[in-house]
């Protein structure tokens, strides 16, 4: 089973090479295409590749796993991304165009000052450096656990070669090869999931409406969560997906970059709108894929995964199923896992040059010189460096729901973000940049003790809305520090 799957992974990498070739063949080429791939990107291969881009390792085991314990309740915050993406394609992609940005963070400098632009810019490096790190650390942790384990492999070695497959197919293209890769990525990804939900309904002789009148009746399609005072309340996933979309997608250098590549601004937004609704069909067929998962489990007698306290772990009921269940399943969970993984670390790993090189170095602020592509090649190196110290650097430190860790993360990281850009667009007054750096890293601290103090002060549990309180906080601090300012 194992050489079968690592020939699988092999013919899977050298299909990612072949797009790589010939999408490196004709167009844009050097930093033009490895920056903004020549904004001749069509918009409907952008909006499906989307799809893979925001579907990461976590996601493709969290969201089916999630039915065992919150039914369908994950939709509503898929219906707040709808929200999000609207906002997006109204008010943040006209923007982005009209300054003819390549990297969202020059707005920053604009409208503030350079300080500013390269304190939103560190703020995106470290939260997607750390975010995309650790769904690729899960990518890696699962394939080492069912497959290079056994092989007695250390846990560095796979993480070196994922890393060092990206960087390669990344190395020359680009985001112009990141967004046609990312839709081989999508096809896997869906491909998994609707073989494995139809290898379960073969297995089970039943049809997909016995499945969905089955799951009903079992509660687990149950959508709305209409208890004001749960986790869960409908309206508090409503606003959390849309702010999520707000921040992760449109103020993200990672997921706007693809956007920005482009031929117009009418074409980006057909692309955000488009993947948006794309979003409610494929989440469905992930939570039916969980609904199939429990199905199994209940009509077979399939003992689901558990810790050391005997609690079933939702994390680990698609993988334990598609392991046991036949090599076939086996396989296209392997090749959804590393499609999923490849998908949310090349566009990270093409973002984090981008924003080093235009934030930091200045590229396109002065006339272009020789040297910028070996200096955007020597910077692209260093971020996998980092990019891989992370993943291996966290194996000690996997304790927690890994989800739970990168929503730690992006609470903390994209608040800041939040408040400089709302500040920036719904006033007109001009903060101190000089003060920006200091309010951008005090606001995260008094969210930090707020978090951990909170249940005793408050008797309140924080959750992801600490990323709207971060905001609040960054924006009143502006608001207090633009009092008689001018720019500098």
């Amino acid at each position: 089973m194992e050489l079968t799957i690592l020939l699988c992974f092999a013919v899977y990498t050298l299909l990612l090479f072949a797009v790589m070739w010939l999408t490196g063949r004709r167009g844009a080429k050097g930093n033009e295409a490895f920056f903004r791939a020549g904004r001749r990107s069509p918009w409907y291969v952008v909006a499906y590749g989307m799809i893979g881009a925001s579907l990461s390792g976590v996601t493709f085991m969290s969201v089916p796993g999630g039915v065992y314990s919150g039914a369908w309740t994950y939709m509503p915050l898929v219906f707040g991304y709808v929200l999000g993406y609207a906002v997006i394609a109204l008010l943040l992609l006209p923007l982005y165009y009209r300054l003819n940005l390549t990297s969202i963070y020059t707005y920053l400098e604009q409208r503030f000052g350079v300080r500013s632009e390269k304190t939103g810019a560190l703020f995106f490096i470290l939260s997607r450096l750390l975010g995309s790190a650790l769904r690729m650390y899960l990518v890696v942790f699962v394939l080492y656990e069912f497959v290079f384990r056994a092989w007695g492999i250390p846990f560095w070695v796979p993480a070196v070669v994922f890393i060092a497959i990206i960087l390669l197919y990344t190395f020359r293209g680009g985001i112009k090869t990141v967004v046609w890769t990312d839709t081989l990525q999508t096809t896997f990804l869906l491909a998994a999931a609707v073989a494995t939900v139809v290898a379960i309904l073969n297995n089970l002789d039943m049809s997909f409406g016995e499945l969905m009148r089955v799951s009903s009746e079992k509660g687990y399609t149950r959508m709305f969560d209409t208890d004001p005072t749960a986790p869960k309340f409908w309206v508090k996933q409503v606003l959390a997906g849309m702010f999520i979309t707000i921040t992760m997608t449109g103020l993200d250098q990672d997921m706007m970059q693809k956007n920005l590549t482009c031929k117009s601004l009418r074409d980006a937004q057909k692309n955000v709108m488009t993947s948006s609704l794309l979003f409610i069909v494929v989440n469905i067929l992930f939570l039916s894929l969980g609904a199939a998962l429990l199905a199994y489990s209940a009509e077979t007698g399939f003992a689901l995964p558990v810790n050391e306290a005997g609690a079933v772990v939702p994390d680990k009921i698609f993988p334990s199923v598609a392991f046991s269940f036949s090599g076939f399943t086996a396989v296209v969970f392997v090749l959804g896992m590393v499609a999923a993984g490849y998908s949310s670390a090349d566009g990270t790993l093409t973002a984090l040059t981008t924003t080093f090189c235009y934030d930091f170095l200045g590229f396109g602020k002065n006339d272009a010189k020789g040297s910028d592509v070996k200096v955007r090649r020597w910077v692209h190196v260093a971020f996998a460096l980092l990019y891989l110290l992370v993943i291996v650097a966290f194996r000690p430190f996997h304790r927690q729901s890994l989800i739970d860790t990168v929503f730690d993360v992006a609470g903390f990281t994209y608040g800041p973000l939040l408040g400089l850009y709302a500040f920036g667009l719904f006033t007109k007054r001009q903060a101190r940049d000089r003060w920006v750096p200091v309010i951008a890293v005090l606001s995260p601290v008094v969210c930090y003790v707020l978090k951990l103090y909170a249940p005793v002060w408050l008797g309140y549990r924080f959750g992801f809305e600490i990323l709207l309180v971060n905001g609040l906080i960054t924006f009143g601090l502006l608001w207090l520090s633009s009092i008689n300012a001018k720019r500098g």
